[in-house]
Formats: structure tokens, sequence, C-alpha cells
């Protein structure tokens, strides 16, 4: 796949990880990183020739040039259950700094693919422009996260007696604070799969509406998939709880350049 671009509409599909994830033995990935990428590839090995197990693997990789970090320590296995802790965002001692300041703000934000740069650039904007902390995780598959939480969900069911499991998103969110702010490259029903397992308020941003042909940026801007639009919308999910004032995300809007009267790109 080619992620948003100008090489025209055919290669935008923005579903084709929905399709994939109605197929009982397709396992799907949207990585981001090399690192993410081997580790995938080396498990599909193992797991197709050496276990033999009947499956296939669909892996949406992108054509677009950026540096690749080091893989944070320990992540293998998370990577493949589908979501990881890429960078925590800074942290007070306890409940408040030595001089008595409180805690900043704080959001949690999830992306994969091509926009989980997006994603991580909206977490410097955050820090920078508005004082605001951000957990980062990638989340290559939110498809099997999907899976995992619903076969959580139904071992719990005929479980009753027993200590309930936790999926793979309430295991990483339970000791998190903060809105969680989700941002693909494909339409907001991919991340939305795992709204039933997210412990708090949930903000999904996708690319609804039809492929277009022009400059990523151009796209992601049109499609409100990129660091501003992940940003203003970290700003409102948090004026929402009441920790900022609203004043703050129409500040953000201003200071973006983000036009709040453009048409809905779902609907043209």
């Amino acid at each position: 796949r080619t992620t948003l671009n100008g090489e025209g509409l055919q290669h935008e599909d923005g579903h084709s990880h929905l399709w994939s994830g109605a197929i009982p033995n397709c396992v799907s990935y949207d990585p981001t990183f090399a690192y993410e990428l081997a580790v995938i590839i080396q498990d599909g090995l193992r797991r197709m020739h050496e276990k033999q197990e009947d499956i296939y693997y669909y892996l949406t990789v992108m054509n677009e040039n950026y540096t690749h970090p080091e893989m944070p320590a320990g992540a293998e296995q998370d990577i493949l259950r589908g979501m990881y802790l890429f960078r925590r965002g800074g942290r007070l001692e306890n409940d408040a700094s030595a001089n008595g300041a409180p805690q900043p703000p704080r959001v949690q934000l999830l992306g994969s693919g091509t926009i989980f740069r997006e994603v991580i650039a909206a977490a410097d904007l955050l820090k920078s422009d508005w004082g605001v902390e951000a957990d980062i995780w990638g989340c290559p598959s939110f498809t099997e996260l999907s899976r995992d939480g619903h076969d959580c969900g139904r071992w719990n069911l005929l479980h009753p007696e027993a200590t309930p499991r936790l999926s793979q998103v309430q295991k990483c969110l339970a000791e998190t604070t903060g809105p969680i702010i989700a941002a693909t490259d494909y339409v907001k029903l991919y991340a939305d799969q795992i709204r039933a397992f997210v412990p708090r308020a949930y903000h999904v941003l996708g690319t609804d509406g039809y492929g277009r042909s022009d400059t990523r940026e151009k796209l992601r801007q049109f499609f409100e998939v990129d660091r501003c639009y992940v940003a203003v919308t970290a700003l409102k999910a948090l004026a929402d709880a009441g920790t900022l004032p609203a004043a703050v995300v129409g500040e953000a809007i201003k200071k973006y350049g983000i036009d709040a009267e453009k048409p809905n790109p779902m609907k043209v």
C-alpha cells in the first residue's frame, strides 16, 4: 500500500484491514517501523513454516521514506499482540513536583502505520505548545487487539467464577490516566474495533471519505489525521474532561491554521 498519496485513487483503500479482519485465519498488521516488521515476519515464519499453522498474513507496508528508531526493550511480544509502549511521557514525582506544582495534563496517544509518525509528532506539539504530556502506544494491529478482547470476553462469559482475563488493551491502559486518542491511515472503524476494551473516553481519527490525489501532507490535513488534528483532538478531550479550559482548544485551532468551517471529509 502506498498510504495517502498523489499516485491515484486506486491505492487509497482505507478499508482493507476491515476486510482482512473478517477472515478468521488471516493475521493482519499495519506496522510503522522496521523493527515491528522484523518481529512480525519472524513470528509469521515460525507459525506458518515451523508450526505449520493454517494461517496467512496481511501486512500493509508503506513506500514512504523516514528514519526508523530502535525497538523499545522487551517490546517483541506486545508488538505481536498488537499494542506496545513506544514512549512514556514525562512524569513528575508522586502527585506533585518538588516545588508543589500539580501534575501536567496527560493523554494516551495510539497509532499505526505511517500515521503513527503523526501521532508521535502530535505528542511533541502537545508538550511544547500546551504543556500536555502524552504516553505513546504503537498499535500495529487493531484487528488482533479486537480479536484478543473478544476472546477474553467469551472466556470470561463461560467461566463466571474464575478470575476474569484482561485483554491486551486493558493491560496496557490499566495504570494510565487521561483520555485516549487513536489515529490511523484507515477509516475510523479500524481503530474503533477496540472501543469496548478501552477504559476511558476514546476518540478515533481516520480517513473516512472519498480517495483523492494530492500530496500526503495535504491529504492527511484534508482527512483530519495529521499531527495538528491529533493534538487538537487531545486538547478537546482534556477540555471535555474539565482538565483544560475550552478556550485552549480554540487557541490551538487558530495556531495550527485549521479551518473550522471546512466540509466534513466523510461527506465530500
